[in-house]
């Protein structure tokens, strides 16, 4: 049993929606600044392309352990605590890589930020919390707005940092920038916290049982858990391809690259609408769909880098219609149990991912870029699968 002592809508204003989305976006950042400087840590630290690329699994994987472990904190302790000490120990992390010295020190320091970042799904649930049920899709869209936005605009930061200094640079100002901002959600964010009498133990237990007692999280889940590995096909090989032959694109260039997928954050706001009028498992089938069609303009990347362009736009806005439509159906399930709600589904979320950076790795290496893009393409075919047998035995949403 467990209550709110905040009221919904009786302290969330535009303003606190606005910085609640740049924090989110800016905590989840820190694990995707490596991204399109693979290759430069690669050859400053002499080790492979796999090794380096392993940093984009470490970030991931430490993602999904802080889901596991600190999200659910967020149904126990009070919450603008936990936001702000969370937010200056992702700074910590990022003050260690930036003073790296080796890959190992770059993998410490990033699975350090990584298990921290996971910030960014306390402050959804609570935005949820506190906005007003007729509101919520469109505050929970916002929020990913920014989180989409700071996964993708982090790629653009880093390598037009890294252009200007070096790999180090991007660390430097994003760990000072994380501190201000831990003070600004300090000074603006309600003290809000749920009465529950469970122990941490039983907490992380709770997570786990939700899983097997609401079917609708677990379909949510694995859409999500596939959506993000599709993604991450794409994302994680893309500094490869882009820095090889016929295009040699430098940091900077590459990093341009989350401009366009930037544009995905679109979606987001369209998704919330949807779901706000009932109609969120539209905004899913969609989504589903635009993922698989996406991949045919994705293929000719080697040649076009026009279709390679457009195909990361429709990827990025499929994306998020699908992971914005997924959580909102679950914030319908248990209000008191949002954080819990969240970690399941986010844990296997960003498991997703960590599995689709090491896929897209192995495809890449094995096969090149158009194994890459079948991958891709099965990925998604599966996606629509999965949708259509579920939502032919009872609806998608609570």
């Amino acid at each position: 049993m467990s209550a709110s002592i905040v009221q919904p809508s009786s302290k969330l204003t535009p303003a606190l929606v606005a910085l609640m989305a740049f924090a989110t976006g800016l905590a989840v950042a820190s694990n995707y600044y490596a991204q399109p400087l693979l290759h430069t840590l690669a050859d400053t630290f002499g080790v492979s392309t796999g090794m380096a690329g392993f940093i984009v699994t470490a970030a991931q994987l430490g993602y999904a352990i802080g889901l596991v472990l600190l999200v659910p904190l967020g149904d126990l302790l009070e919450r603008r605590g936990l936001i702000v000490s969370m937010t200056l120990l992702g700074a910590i992390g990022l003050m260690i890589t930036a003073n790296a010295q080796s890959i190992t020190m770059v993998l410490v320091g990033t699975a350090l930020t990584a298990l921290f970042s996971v910030v960014a799904q306390v402050l959804l649930p609570f935005a949820a919390t506190l906005a007003a049920p007729e509101q919520r899709g469109r505050v929970v869209g916002t929020i990913m707005s920014g989180l989409l936005l700071g996964i993708l605009l982090a790629r653009t930061v880093s390598g037009v940092l890294a252009g200007i200094g070096s790999w180090h640079t991007v660390y430097w100002v994003a760990a000072p920038l994380l501190v201000l901002t831990a003070l600004a959600l300090w000074r603006v964010l309600p003290t809000h916290r749920e009465t529950t009498t469970l122990r941490y133990p039983q907490l992380l237990a709770s997570t786990f049982r939700l899983l097997a007692e609401e079917p609708v999280l677990r379909l949510r889940a694995l859409l999500g858990a596939l959506s993000f590995t599709i993604f991450s096909v794409l994302w994680t090989p893309m500094a490869f391809l882009l820095s090889s032959a016929p295009y040699h694109y430098s940091d900077v260039s590459i990093g341009l690259f989350g401009l366009v997928g930037a544009a995905g954050a679109l979606a987001a706001g369209y998704a919330g609408r949807l779901a706000d009028s009932g109609h969120g498992d539209r905004a899913t089938l969609q989504g589903l769909l635009l993922l698989l069609a996406s991949w045919l303009p994705i293929a000719f990347a080697e040649s076009s880098i026009i279709a390679f362009i457009i195909g990361i736009l429709v990827l990025d806005l499929a994306v998020q219609a699908v992971h914005v439509s997924n959580q909102s159906a679950i914030y319908k399930l248990r209000p008191e149990a949002r954080s819990r709600l969240t970690s399941a589904y986010m844990t296997c979320y960003f498991i997703g991912g960590a599995s689709g950076s090491l896929l897209s790795a192995w495809a890449y290496g094995h096969g090149g870029w158009m194994l890459v893009c079948g991958l891709g393409a099965a990925l998604s075919a599966i996606g629509v699968v999965v949708w259509l047998l579920a939502t032919r035995r009872e609806p998608a949403t609570a």
